[in-house]
């Protein structure tokens, strides 16, 4: 578990880098509910980077961004296809993870799916319980299904259901019965 507080600073000078180079980007990860909680710790954060048919992989537009920059490093595995940047300014330093944007999150990264929170850019609610619903269904993980439920009984009336995978969200809420009642609200505000 890092501070919050730290991880934020990290999202920061990193959100900076990547506006400077004009790389679209968004935060997401248990730091989103931790902010929204005021939540002294957290455990994950991640950067979701745009790319597109007329620009480098997102991968490489991140390296290109912190190369060269005293407070960054980045570590590419080629073998499971991950990046991650590590900001030293801080002691421990923080690392972050680069996921591709449309592998997990929104293909685009504009005004409509993202949320300013202290300045920083996060996924919106709907996007970020759609792709926290997809890790869920894919790993299955205890802290996935704790962000899900609390994003969800909290916001349920900003949350766009169209957004959001009915049947993956049915087999969560069979799971995770104390999300049944805001899913079921969200449910009967669309008139479903």
């Amino acid at each position: 578990m890092q501070e919050t507080r730290r991880l934020l600073d990290a999202a920061t000078a990193l959100s900076r880098t990547l506006r400077d180079s004009g790389i679209p980007h968004a935060f997401y990860g248990s730091v989103y509910s931790a902010v929204l909680a005021n939540s002294m710790h957290s455990d994950e954060i991640y950067c979701i980077v745009e790319g597109g048919q007329n620009h480098p992989h997102p991968f490489r537009r991140v390296r290109d961004a912190v190369s060269g920059q005293e407070d960054w490093t980045s570590t590419h595995s080629p073998w499971t296809n991950r990046l991650h940047v590590t900001y030293r300014a801080l002691i421990p330093s923080v690392e972050i993870e680069i996921l591709p944007a449309g592998e997990t999150g929104p293909r685009h990264l504009d005004d409509s799916n993202i949320l300013k929170i202290q300045g920083i850019p996060f996924l919106n609610v709907s996007e970020f319980l759609r792709a926290k619903l997809k890790t869920w269904m894919i790993r299955g993980a205890e802290r996935d299904a704790h962000d899900i439920v609390y994003v969800l009984s909290r916001f349920w009336n900003r949350v766009d259901i169209n957004r959001i995978p009915e049947q993956d969200m049915n087999h969560f809420v069979t799971r995770n019965h104390s999300a049944g009642s805001a899913w079921s609200a969200l449910r009967r505000k669309y008139g479903m």
